[in-house]
């Protein structure tokens, strides 16, 4: 007895190393294995050794389903008012132990905090997903998605949820997303199986389905879906504008206390500023309507781009501009938050 029971020990150790030699996913055993284990009893009758007996037990691995969806980073995805196709990143994994296929859902948040922080105060606009074709950045080759295909056990997928902002909006205007990923049957390549459903009672003989997903981040645990967040923030140019003029001559006090009166110069300053801490500003123009009791005087021209001490504006900038049928246009370079540009022109009183 004490030899066969040593005996049996030794064929369970072995039967372990078998079962041990084969590589294992990181998500376990492939659902609908069979594990198989056999064992062997050896014995003697009168000093004579006898035939082996055996027996065998059968089990098969059931599925479990779990997934994660994550954020790409850390950090909100900055955009401007009017921008379309703003992008931000998720990383879908499918944790089972067996294929299946991603139902994906992209929705926004309805107030409340967003996931960097703030509160989401607008909504975005074409709302749409993507697959990643493997280059790890969205672009015109990505396939726009409603799930993702027969993912495989251990299967990682990087997902594009892209949007358009609407105009309008002010910076630290924040809008949140959530992509949602839940387990369906991935039945056929090609085409989004029926969603899983757990399976309930006892063990059965089958293949039977575990729900494994946890509640981090705010999930409903066991429930065969998985959600991350992300937000869209907005970087505005705050841009004002401030129209001064003041007297330069006039035709009886040239320029020694010169009063408002016809024949009178008069100078014209627009200053442009953009808030401090906000979006770059470009392509910035600027049109002013003459009033018809002026005329311009081509002779000082347009000045752009100077700057402004304290209320006044320097005459420092450079010649640029135009002006035609009493409408003076100007462009300004870009306008950085924190900086003001101006726009300056001389007419006179009629």
């Amino acid at each position: 007895m004490t030899r066969s029971m040593r005996l049996l020990t030794t064929a369970s150790v072995l039967a372990v190393a078998a079962l041990g030699a084969t590589p294992a996913l990181a998500t376990g055993t492939v659902a609908g294995t069979t594990i198989t284990n056999t064992v062997t009893l050896n014995y003697q009758v009168g000093g004579v050794a006898q035939s082996a007996v055996t027996a065998s037990d059968s089990f098969t691995v059931d599925r479990k389903v779990n997934l994660t969806v994550a954020e790409d980073g850390s950090a909100t995805t900055s955009v401007s008012p009017g921008q379309v196709s703003a992008v931000t990143t998720f990383i879908v994994t499918n944790t089972s132990n067996a294929p299946l296929d991603l139902a994906l859902a992209a929705s926004q948040l309805a107030g409340g905090s967003a996931a960097h922080g703030g509160t989401d105060t607008f909504d975005v606009s074409n709302v749409r997903i993507y697959r990643d074709d493997g280059d790890g950045s969205y672009d015109s080759g990505d396939t726009l998605v409603t799930y993702l295909d027969q993912m495989a056990a251990d299967a990682i997928t990087r997902v594009f949820v892209v949007v358009d902002v609407p105009l309008g909006l002010s910076t630290a205007d924040v809008a949140g997303v959530r992509l949602t990923a839940a387990a369906a049957e991935a039945t056929a390549a090609g085409s989004q199986g029926a969603a899983v459903t757990e399976t309930s009672g006892a063990n059965t003989a089958g293949v039977d389905t575990v729900f494994a997903d946890t509640s981090a981040n705010g999930n409903t645990a066991r429930d065969g879906a998985d959600f991350a967040g992300d937000d869209y923030t907005v970087l505005a140019a705050a841009l004002s504008a401030a129209k001064t003029s003041r007297v330069i001559s006039d035709p009886f006090n040239g320029v020694t206390d010169p009063k408002m009166i016809p024949g009178a110069v008069v100078e014209y300053c627009i200053a442009v500023s953009n808030a401090a801490g906000s979006a770059t500003a470009t392509n910035v123009n600027i049109s002013d309507t003459l009033p018809a009791t002026t005329s311009f005087l081509a002779g000082f021209g347009i000045l752009v781009n100077g700057t402004v001490t304290g209320a006044t504006c320097n005459a420092d900038g450079t010649a640029g501009g135009s002006q035609a049928g009493g409408v003076v246009s100007a462009p300004l370079s870009d306008i950085a938050g924190g900086v003001t540009r101006t726009v300056l022109f001389r007419v006179t009183v009629n």
